[in-house]
């Protein structure tokens, strides 16, 4: 069994999560970190062993130019966007509109959501939060965790009625414990194209050049569409 080292956004956790017995029939296996985007490009560039990097479409652009990742080795899963949840069994607010989505945030109990500096669902949230002129108002209610599937677990996890979350589909559909709401309205939309590509310094390159077209593959579209990556 050869073992894939993988540094990879929270959005692709499920996704790889859901293809282990097909990796594990080809004789291969992932291990590595899932978290904030930012972070895990801060952890390829400190040098931390790594064969496969699945980020934002941007950054694995930046990291081809930099050097850190091979050129043409890049396999795009698809769109992911950014969305509302609640507490599996909790009245399903609206959020289809700015004054909606407004009224739903200014009657939660708290608010479950990514690392606003290293995450990109944190960062444009806190975006929204200040278009909305509700990141004062709703100060004492923000819950912030290093990553949208912490932000989901720990909200999943807590005994406070009527929290919210927002974070990317991805990481809601995956969490036992939350439901979809819906997507941010439009105004505020947020899809973001996640990107495999193999790392320059990959000890295991072909293996992870395999791990990486299977993310991508027709055989995974079923699975990719499930958890939350629209085709391109």
């Amino acid at each position: 069994m050869t073992q894939v080292q993988i540094l990879s956004g929270g959005a692709a956790q499920g996704l790889v999560k859901a293809l282990e017995p097909q990796l594990a029939a080809r004789g291969l296996s992932v291990g590595g970190t899932f978290g904030a985007v930012g972070a895990m490009r801060d952890k390829l560039l400190a040098g931390e062993p790594c064969d496969l990097v699945v980020l934002t479409e941007a950054l694995i652009r930046e990291l081809q130019q930099q050097g850190h990742a091979r050129p043409g080795s890049e396999r795009p899963l698809g769109r992911v966007r950014t969305g509302i949840a609640v507490k599996t069994g909790d009245a399903l607010p609206r959020v289809d509109d700015e004054a909606s989505l407004k009224a739903t945030l200014e009657g939660a109990k708290a608010i479950y959501f990514p690392d606003p500096e290293k995450a990109t669902a944190g960062i444009h949230f806190m975006k929204v939060l200040r278009t909305l002129g509700l990141d004062g108002q709703l100060k004492d209610r923000l819950r912030a965790f290093p990553n949208g599937a912490t932000a989901m677990r720990a909200m999943a996890e807590s005994g406070e009625p009527g929290s919210v979350g927002c974070t990317q589909v991805t990481e809601i559909l995956y969490t036992a414990g939350v439901q979809l709401v819906g997507n941010l309205p439009k105004a505020f939309e947020l899809a973001t194209v996640y990107t495999a590509a193999v790392a320059t310094t990959s000890a295991a390159s072909e293996a992870a050049a395999e791990v990486a077209t299977l993310l991508a593959s027709a055989e995974a579209a079923e699975l990719r569409q499930a958890g939350g990556f629209d085709p391109l």
